[in-house]
C-alpha cells in the first residue's frame, strides 16, 4: 500500500463523519438506474453500517460509532421538494420504512429550529469519528500489508507504480486515491473536485438539551450545496458546508484546505439553521477536496486492456460507500463475477464532463448562481434575475453531458 502522506491525513480522516448507504439516494438512483437498479444498489449498501460495526467489535476499535439514523430537513420552500422526493421514491418502490416523513412538529421532537419546515427520517445512517476509523483500519492493515507512507506516486502503469523513492511491480494495481484521481488521465474527464469545509464548536451539551437534539441523528438540508451537521460524543456540534471552491484540471491546492470564505459560510449556516446555538464558540475548522462524478455517484472498473482497477466519484459520501467499494475492488482484482460486480456502480457508462476550461468556468457560474438563489430563498427573497437564469444551467449542463 502506497500513501502520499499518512493514513488518515486526507479526506478519509477529516470528513464529516456521516456513515450510510444509498437508501437516502433513491430519487437519484431511480433516475440514473431505474427501479430495479436503484433497489439493487440500496440493498447492497445495507451491509455498510453492520460491516463497520462488526469490524469495530472484532478489532476492539472505538470509532465513536453511533447508529441513530439521519434527518433530511427543509429550511426553505425551495427545499420542500427534496424531502418529498425521498418519501415518494421510497413509497413507490415499496420500502416506505426507509423514508418516514416528519411534520414540522414531529421534526421538532428530534431537533428544534425555527428554520425547519418539515423533514424525513432515514433509518440507514450512523456517525463516526473519521480519524479514529482511519487509524483503526491502518492498525488492522499493518498486520498483513506492507505499508509505505510518505511515498508519493508519480506514475501508474499496468503492472508498475513509480514513486519518488522507487517502484513497485504487481500483477494488479488498485487506484483508490479519492480526489487525486481527478488528475489521473483515465478518469480526469469523469471527475471534478469540489471543496467542503466544516466548523466544530466547543462542547455544548446544555444547548443540545435546549433544542432537544439528544438522539444523535445526523442532519442535512435540501440545498444543492448542502449543510450537513451532527453532534459528537463529547457534546460538540459539527457543521459542514459543501459550498467550497471548484478545482481546475484535477489540481488540488491550498483553496481546498485554507478557504476562509467557505469556513465563514459553514459557521453562518450553523448560526442560521440552529439559532439557539448562537453562543456556541467555534473552536476548530478544516476543509478538504471531494471527488465529484458527472452524475454524483461512485463508479468502479478496470482500465481497458490492463489490470489497473479504480474506484472514484464518491461525491462527498465516501465514508460508508467506500466499505462497499472495497468489496467491489477486491472482486475486480481477483476476477470474481457476482452480484456486487454487476451493480450499476460497475457496469454503467459514466458520462464525460466537458473539457477544461469549460468545466471550471461553467461550474463556477452554476455554483455562484445556485448559491445566490438558495441564500435569497432562505431569507424569503426572490433571487436576482442573473442568479435565477444561472440556476437553470445545471439541468442544461447535465443534458449536454448526457447524465439524464
Amino acid at each position: 500500500m502506497l500513501e502520499a502522506e499518512e493514513c488518515g491525513w486526507g479526506p478519509s480522516g477529516r470528513n464529516g463523519g456521516f456513515l450510510h448507504g444509498y437508501w437516502s439516494h433513491l430519487p437519484r438512483l431511480r433516475e440514473r438506474f431505474g427501479d430495479a437498479g436503484a433497489l439493487a444498489v440500496a440493498r447492497a449498501s445495507e451491509a455498510i453500517v453492520p460491516g463497520v460495526r462488526a469490524f469495530c467489535e472484532r478489532e476492539g476499535a472505538d470509532v465513536w460509532l453511533r447508529e441513530a439514523g439521519m434527518l433530511r430537513v427543509s429550511a426553505a420552500p425551495a427545499q420542500d421538494g427534496s424531502v418529498e422526493d425521498e418519501v415518494v421514491a421510497a413509497r413507490e418502490l415499496g420500502v416506505s420504512e426507509e423514508a418516514v416523513p416528519l411534520t414540522r412538529e414531529e421534526l421538532a421532537e428530534r431537533i428544534r429550529s425555527p428554520r425547519f419546515r418539515q423533514g424525513v427520517f432515514l433509518r440507514d445512517g450512523a456517525t463516526v469519528q473519521p480519524a479514529r476509523l482511519a487509524l483503526s483500519l491502518r492498525r488492522k492493515a499493518l498486520a498483513t500489508v506492507r505499508l509505505h507512507e510518505r511515498s508519493l506516486v508519480t506514475s501508474i502503469e499496468d503492472g508498475r507504480v513509480e514513486t519518488e523513492l522507487g517502484r513497485v511491480r504487481a500483477r494488479d494495481v488498485v487506484v483508490a486515491v479519492n480526489a487525486a484521481a481527478a488528475g489521473w488521465k483515465p478518469l480526469r474527464r469523469r471527475l471534478t473536485v469540489f471543496g467542503s469545509y466544516v466548523v466544530l464548536t466547543e462542547p455544548v451539551p446544555e444547548l443540545l438539551e435546549r433544542i432537544g437534539w439528544t438522539g444523535g441523528e445526523a442532519v442535512f438540508d435540501g440545498r444543492m450545496f448542502l449543510h450537513y451537521f451532527r453532534t459528537t460524543r463529547d457534546g460538540r456540534v459539527l457543521m459542514g458546508s459543501g459550498s467550497g471552491p471548484i478545482g481546475f484540471g484535477g489540481k488540488i491546492d491550498r483553496r481546498f484546505t485554507e478557504d476562509e470564505p467557505t469556513v465563514a459560510r459553514a459557521e453562518r449556516g450553523l448560526r442560521k439553521l440552529l439559532p439557539d446555538l448562537a453562543d456556541a464558540k467555534v473552536t476548530h475548522a478544516w476543509g478538504g477536496p471531494i471527488d465529484v462524478s458527472s452524475d454524483h455517484l461512485p463508479f468502479f472498473g478496470t482500465v481497458p486492456g490492463t489490470r489497473l482497477h479504480y474506484g472514484a466519484g464518491y461525491s462527498g459520501h465516501g465514508v460508508g460507500p467506500s466499505w462497499l467499494g472495497g468489496q467491489i475492488l477486491a472482486r475486480l482484482a481477483l476476477g470474481i463475477d457476482d452480484e456486487l460486480t454487476r451493480l450499476p456502480f460497475v457496469t454503467r457508462r459514466v458520462p464525460k464532463l466537458p473539457p477544461e476550461p469549460i468545466r471550471r468556468f461553467g461550474g463556477g457560474v452554476v455554483r455562484a448562481s445556485i448559491m445566490a438563489c438558495e441564500e435569497a430563498e432562505e431569507e424569503g427573497r426572490r433571487g436576482p434575475l442573473p442568479a435565477r437564469v444561472g440556476a437553470a444551467l445545471p439541468r442544461l449542463l447535465r443534458l449536454s453531458i448526457g447524465t439524464r
